[in-house]
């Protein structure tokens, strides 16, 4: 089998039998399809590649700029890859298993202050409300309920762009979510979103549009909106309110929703849950958001922390 013929075979395998999303997927054929343009190039084949030449692609992706994180999620594709070839007995061995992972960078998530996330929705209210045709009112009315829906929840932005029209039902307190993997979680919807979605909602029944089983319904491949044209609106929209385009993002957005949370007290546990990670260490990195606020709580209640504690700890010890 040649290095395409391979490449379908996994890429099958891993939506068949494993149940990969479609970005996941996609995102696989991508990175394979570079990792065997590098390969070919060498000529060398899938069969015959060996360690050294996985360390040589890793070093082409740092010279060609490639974050860490980003080569580090390639590397993965191709030890899914390679061990898929070894189940498959194309090869014995799996030249991945002694490579090293690229050192990742730890950079902290960019995040909006709340007062900044409020103009956000508060333009887009007052766009929604402004709006003179009724194309004019179901474009900005979408905006506003994805506005409130994105910091509402948290969701990733290929959840919420793919949210059900069943969303904005009378009486729904939460929406039931399928994230990465295909894991279902529970998230609240509180009475500010689900009472933009459900405007929205009305405005797109006005506006004559035909029932659609998304939310979100667009002229599309996947027949709801697009990543890339909620990512463009949102930028339009922090410019109307003032903010610049380049600190906001629908993952940005993501990112004030957990911090925030925790800003405001709650148990990052609960925070893990409701953005859907897997492992609790990916939710750690809004941790920063914290430490003025355990800094100062400890110095409010350690009995050491004030000056009056550090001088009676002085006069005992002398």
């Amino acid at each position: 089998m040649n290095s395409s013929h391979l490449i379908e075979a996994f890429l099958e395998m891993m939506s068949a039998e494993r149940g990969g999303a479609a970005n996941t997927v996609a995102s696989y054929r991508r990175d394979l399809a570079d990792y065997a343009a590098f390969v070919d190039g060498r000529g060398a084949r899938f069969a015959t590649v060996d360690a050294e030449g996985v360390r040589l692609w890793l070093a082409d992706l740092e010279k060609r700029g490639l974050a860490p994180a980003s080569a580090a999620r390639r590397l993965s594709a191709i030890r899914q890859f390679h061990q898929f070839l070894v189940s498959e007995r194309i090869r014995a061995d799996d030249p991945t298993g002694i490579i090293g992972g690229p050192k990742k960078r730890q950079h902290l998530p960019k995040i909006l202050s709340e007062a900044e996330v409020e103009r956000l929705i508060e333009t887009a209210a007052a766009d929604a409300g402004r709006a003179a045709s009724k194309a004019a009112r179901v474009r900005a009315t979408r905006m506003h309920a994805l506005m409130e829906l994105l910091y509402a929840t948290g969701l990733r932005v290929s959840e919420l762009i793919a949210l059900p029209a069943s969303a904005a039902r009378a009486g729904l307190t939460f929406l039931t979510v399928k994230g990465k993997g295909g894991h279902e979680r529970l998230v609240p919807l509180n009475d500010k979103a689900h009472a933009a979605a459900a405007a929205y909602l009305a405005a797109r029944t006005a506006a004559g549009h035909g029932e659609s089983p998304w939310l979100f319904p667009a002229d599309s491949e996947s027949g709801h909106l697009t990543r890339q044209a909620f990512a463009r609106e949102l930028k339009s929209l922090a410019a109307l309110a003032g903010i610049a385009s380049a600190k906001v993002s629908p993952h940005v957005l993501r990112h004030a929703f957990a911090s925030h949370l925790l800003q405001n007290g709650a148990d990052l546990r609960v925070v893990q849950q409701l953005l859907g990670h897997a492992d609790i260490s990916t939710t750690q990195i809004y941790t920063h958001v914290l430490e003025d606020r355990l800094t100062a709580l400890v110095t409010r209640h350690h009995p050491l922390a004030g000056t009056k504690g550090r001088k009676g700890l002085t006069r005992q010890a002398g």
